[in-house]
């Protein structure tokens, strides 16, 4: 080889042209090396991790699936499932077809309503006054809390003893009015009343969390701002805190929603669910189908267009995030 062919070699190596020509760069042994202990290293990861994930997978959908098979049979809940008459969807029309199912929806939709907007209301009113400079500060958010943390069945039974009978406080400071009689357990718009405002009670601790946390994340420095301009306190409020928190409240909302609808021990322990059904809600309406009536399929059918509508709500407010988050 002279010493020009061997100069030109060298050139084509530099700039990876073999002898025959430009072609596909070999790999070499080091990049073979760490692709193969790379796949290994996944291999690995997925033998350790594949277990747990197929357990986990079971743990979740095994009660969904076979909630749904209930909900398509005619069975009680002692019934196995292969015992059980199938009956396809008449469950589903047995229950959107009953007038008890949209009378329970229709004060569902007022329990949640009133719970979610009535504890946001006092919470956040609550969250802001605990910003100003007020004398034991912490004790107050303490004391505040403890509807929340006091446990429910203790709730519930001093709030029956506040209203149960005639003799109660608050039917007896209503007659100082001149409101006789006035019987909160036996009357159905009472005790609906009476629900709701039980509801906000124990509610409004978790909003005012969710709420002091949100206003601790808004800068300072734009009110100062906003004061130079010369906004008062309402245009402040409304242009500048409510716009901030917005992502914060949403989230407050669907998870207070999700808790409202699926709020089981408030209405049982405190009137279950009368009188005369005034204050059934779907959670309740299903209890007493699925475990009263021994009709497993219909309180499975009604659990499920629960859960369909929840689904529907948490879509809708998870969309209004996402248009906070592109503002």
């Amino acid at each position: 080889m002279t010493a020009t062919n061997a100069v030109e070699g060298l050139k084509r190596a530099r700039r990876g042209v073999g002898v025959a020509g430009r072609g596909p760069a070999t790999p070499s042994p080091r990049g073979r090396q760490g692709r193969t202990t790379l796949g290994r290293s996944w291999g690995t990861l997925t033998a350790f991790a594949l277990p747990s994930l197929i357990l986990l997978v079971l743990l979740n959908l095994f009660p969904v699936i076979y909630a749904f098979l209930q909900s398509l049979q005619n069975g009680t809940p002692s019934t196995l499932p292969w015992e059980a008459d199938f009956v396809g969807l008449q469950n589903y029309v047995t229950v959107l077809t009953s007038p008890q199912f949209w009378q329970a929806a229709e004060f569902t939709l007022v329990f949640t309503i009133v719970g979610v907007f009535g504890s946001w209301i006092v919470g956040l009113g609550l969250a802001l006054l605990l910003r100003t400079r007020i004398p034991a500060n912490t004790v107050f958010k303490v004391l505040l809390l403890l509807p929340w943390i006091v446990p429910i069945v203790v709730s519930s039974t001093a709030w029956n003893w506040l209203v149960a009978t005639p003799q109660s406080p608050l039917p007896v400071l209503f007659s100082w009015f001149g409101l006789d009689n006035v019987n909160f357990l036996g009357d159905p718009l009472l005790a609906q009343i009476l629900v709701c405002v039980f509801k906000v009670w124990i509610s409004f601790p978790f909003m005012m969390m969710m709420m002091s946390a949100a206003l601790a994340s808004v800068d300072t420095n734009v009110y100062e701002a906003a004061r130079v301009d010369g906004a008062n306190s309402w245009q402040t409020f409304t242009g500048i805190t409510l716009p901030m928190i917005s992502r914060s409240t949403y989230i407050a909302w669907i998870l207070m929603t999700i808790f409202c609808v699926n709020d089981f021990p408030t209405i049982f322990l405190l009137t279950q669910g009368g009188p005369v059904n005034a204050t059934t809600t779907l959670i309740v309406l299903a209890y007493q189908y699925a475990f009263q009536n021994l009709q497993t399929g219909i309180g499975t059918a009604i659990a499920f267009i629960m859960t369909a509508v929840l689904v529907l709500i948490s879509v809708v407010l998870y969309r209004q995030i996402k248009k906070v988050n592109i503002e």
